[in-house]
């Protein structure tokens, strides 16, 4: 697959993401590089945007809460192109009842390639970074070809891409049955019955 390259300036829009459990620890962080977030702009959900407003001391751009849809409005903003790194410190402990939404914006977040860190220490290396002051180039699959076969597909009628899964089925529901490659002998006519002899006892 072909890739373009999508250039991230040196004051990058920081996506700040924690679930109840962790939301502690990532004010603490927040706190602790104050200094270094000073530089860049910040966008939160609900709850832990205005927690890290108060502990900033700062206006952060605030979505929805995760489970009322601030996860999939954050993914939607790196689909766009509006996010351009995302702090994201999960629980994997507690299932959350919004854990589609959380599995999706990490999805969505490799899609496009943007730089991920889901715990302190990951997100210690990624902020002290040298490629944090400058400016860098992100390589982004051209999904635009993929897009074009699908359309292209639907135009002429037919379904679209078919998963694996769909063409596995396919296939078995293709296959002729254990029984059916069984060739059955034919029954004998009725001059072959007259012919024959009962055995002699």
């Amino acid at each position: 697959m072909e890739h373009k390259i999508i250039l991230i300036q040196p004051k990058k829009k920081i996506a700040l993401v924690a679930h109840d459990s962790k939301k502690q620890d990532l004010l603490e962080w927040a706190k602790w590089n104050k200094a270094l977030l000073e530089e860049h702009e910040l966008y939160a959900t609900g709850t832990t945007g205005m927690l890290l407003e108060q502990v900033l001391g700062r206006p952060v751009h605030r979505y929805q809460s995760g489970p009322l849809g601030g996860d999939q409005q954050i993914g939607a903003k790196i689909a766009e192109g509006y996010i351009d790194f995302m702090i994201f410190f999960w629980d994997p402990l507690d299932a959350a009842p919004h854990d589609p939404d959380v599995k999706a914006l990490l999805r969505i977040a490799v899609v496009w390639n943007i730089p991920v860190a889901c715990n302190r220490a990951s997100a210690d290396f990624m902020i002290s970074s040298i490629l944090m002051t400058g400016e860098y180039e992100r390589l982004v699959p051209d999904y635009q070809p993929y897009q074009q076969r699908f359309a292209e597909a639907l135009a002429e009628g037919g379904e679209g891409e078919t998963s694996p899964a769909s063409k596995a089925a396919a296939r078995s529901d293709a296959s002729p049955s254990p029984d059916a490659g069984t060739a059955l002998e034919p029954e004998p006519k009725a001059e072959d019955s007259e012919n024959l002899q009962e055995p002699s006892s």
